[in-house]
């Protein structure tokens, strides 16, 4: 049976025989009580790699970027954030539902960035006619693309001059890091706060870690409490999270390169226009008279892909390189 190469998403990525073996040999506890042996060790070696003093396992990333939010701010505060956040945008205004946190959305800049200007200016007075502005929620890698270090620092450092918090919503920040050459860590720097899934690239089952202080953690842990993360025998999952960190951070190299290739292939094609690729994201423009033809050509031979007139591919740990060849012979074919 041919594979089916699956592009929709990095957080269709399986497990593999290595990780399911670290997964069964997993020691456990009652991670609640907080003596799941398992567990702890993924927090403490997530800490330690992304330069912050505690960490918290939690189950999604989406719970991970609302714990901090909540952690940060108090109801009738404000979060300064982009409007094409994941924070913002694809997490079901969770911050105003249940945090009752009044987000500021400003406008990404083309490279994913907010721009300083904007968000100073975004800042609210010390007045009670205002909610009061309390944290910097910032994406990286932001659809693909990579937020330069030179701008986190220039960004983290104003907005702490302002009196604000910074959190990252680094869901792929090992993929930013890969791309800029640099340890995990150096991407981080100068946030109080950042969220990485463990589920997407580094191709565990589920889960994210959320780093910080450990005060920050500390009350982190009683928010997660309350939106129903605390978990038992979590051990089992957290190996396969720490297996991610120890084994699939440098291999995102393979997941940028073989983007790269299907952009570079797939831009020869007349009809399409393919957006350079910095990280594992691959966008394409397809006329809109011809997605739905297209998608179903690319099902009939194996590839399971989100096909719009802006389509995103998104490679990862379970793409091949001569799976990124079938994708090209597919579209070739059809084109």
């Amino acid at each position: 049976m041919t594979q089916t190469i699956d592009l929709r998403s990095d957080t269709v990525t399986r497990p593999g025989a290595a990780m399911l073996s670290a997964m069964h040999a997993a020691e456990v506890g009652d991670d609640d009580y907080g003596d799941d042996p398992s567990v702890n060790r993924l927090q403490q070696y997530a800490a330690s790699m992304f330069g912050f003093e505690a960490a918290l396992f939690v189950p999604s990333g989406t719970q991970s970027n609302l714990i901090a939010l909540i952690t940060h701010c108090e109801r009738g505060d404000e979060y300064v954030v982009g409007q094409d956040a994941h924070a913002y945008k694809f997490e079901g205004g969770g911050a105003a539902v249940l945090g009752s946190i009044q987000p500021q959305p400003l406008q990404n800049q083309p490279d994913g960035s907010l721009a300083i200007a904007d968000i100073l200016a975004a800042i609210k007075p010390l007045d009670n006619h205002f909610a009061r502005t309390r944290l910097l929620a910032l994406e990286n890698t932001i659809s693909g693309r990579v937020l330069g270090l030179d701008y986190l620092r220039e960004v983290t450092t104003r907005a702490h001059e302002r009196g604000l918090a910074t959190h990252l919503d680094g869901a792929r920040a090992c993929n930013a890091a890969v791309k800029l050459g640099v340890a995990p860590a150096t991407v981080m720097q100068g946030f109080d706060s950042v969220s990485v899934c463990l589920s997407k690239g580094l191709g565990a089952p589920v889960g994210s870690v959320l780093c910080g202080s450990g005060n920050f953690i500390l009350r982190a842990t009683r928010w997660r409490k309350m939106l129903g993360g605390g978990m038992r025998q979590a051990g089992s999952l957290a190996a396969a999270g720490l297996y991610g960190l120890e084994h699939h951070v440098d291999r995102l190299a393979d997941d940028h390169a073989n983007a790269a290739l299907l952009a570079e292939r797939l831009s020869a094609i007349r009809g399409i226009k393919v957006q350079e690729p910095q990280t594992n994201m691959v966008y394409v423009d397809i006329p809109i008279e011809r997605c739905a033809d297209l998608s179903a050509w690319l099902l009939s031979r194996g590839i399971v892909a989100r096909v719009s007139s802006r389509m995103r591919m998104v490679t990862h740990l379970d793409v091949s390189r001569d799976n990124v060849l079938r994708v090209i012979a597919a579209f070739e074919d059809f084109f």
